[in-house]
């Protein structure tokens, strides 16, 4: 793995001038959908099928783990964490979504309850369609047909993925390869200067580690030049 490295002069101009810029929209609370803008379905395409928005607090729950569907859900502001919870109430988070991704789609498909449950991590706007006119949707529009199976493609690739890493005990190689997925994917980094939009927290919580564990591998990672910190950024 090429060795990353950040000079004091990297550091103190291009670095501080991106973070100046991404720090603004991190304040918002919108950091994350600054730099994610693709839309799975065309917003005006949705509402002509008769879609509505529905706006949501912090930590409203979307939908349960074995609910039946109702909907097809599309996020416009704010993030999600999908997640399965269990008896003393620990959350294991399967992914992060971000403004104009889909959630809990799978029902959708296959007739089955809700997998896992939705929950909102902050105040979000999204769209919402009911299934029978998604279903409808699809029929007339092989397009977006085939890019929700090239979704859904991805998704099982990404839990194959972190399947194989629940065999692995070295938390390093658990954290590059979580970056690696979503870095190839364009996901939670900035495009400018390669900063991770995850927080330790968060890295945590998608690979079952601590963030103790998280804090002191990602320094560990650090000292061996496989990622750069600076000013408390993580740069992959």
């Amino acid at each position: 793995m090429k060795r990353i490295i950040i000079s004091k002069k990297h550091d103190e101009n291009h670095v501080s001038k991106c973070l100046k810029s991404c720090s603004k929209a991190y304040k918002k609370r919108n950091f994350i959908n600054v730099l994610n803008q693709i839309q799975m379905i065309d917003i005006d395409l949705l509402l002509s099928y008769g879609a509505a928005y529905k706006k949501t607090g912090t930590n409203e729950v979307l939908f349960h783990e074995g609910e039946e569907c109702h909907f097809y859900y599309q996020l416009i502001e704010g993030t999600v964490r999908w997640v399965n919870i269990n008896d003393e109430g620990k959350e294991y988070v399967h992914d992060l979504i971000v403004a104009g991704e889909s959630i809990g789609e799978m029902p959708l498909f296959d007739d089955e309850p809700y997998a896992a449950t939705a929950i909102t991590n902050k105040e979000c706007l999204l769209i919402r369609l009911q299934k029978q006119h998604f279903i409808q949707l699809l029929k007339e529009d092989p397009k977006i047909h085939f890019l929700f199976s090239k979704l859904l493609a991805q998704r099982l690739r990404f839990k194959f993925l972190m399947s194989k890493e629940l065999a692995n005990h070295k938390p390093e190689e658990k954290i590059c390869t979580l970056l690696n997925y979503y870095k190839s994917n364009k996901k939670f980094f900035c495009p400018k200067c390669n900063m991770v939009q995850l927080t330790r927290q968060q890295i945590a919580d998608i690979t079952g580690l601590r963030v103790e564990t998280v804090i002191r591998s990602i320094r560990q990672l650090h000292e061996n030049g496989k990622l750069a910190i600076a000013k408390g950024k993580v740069y992959y």
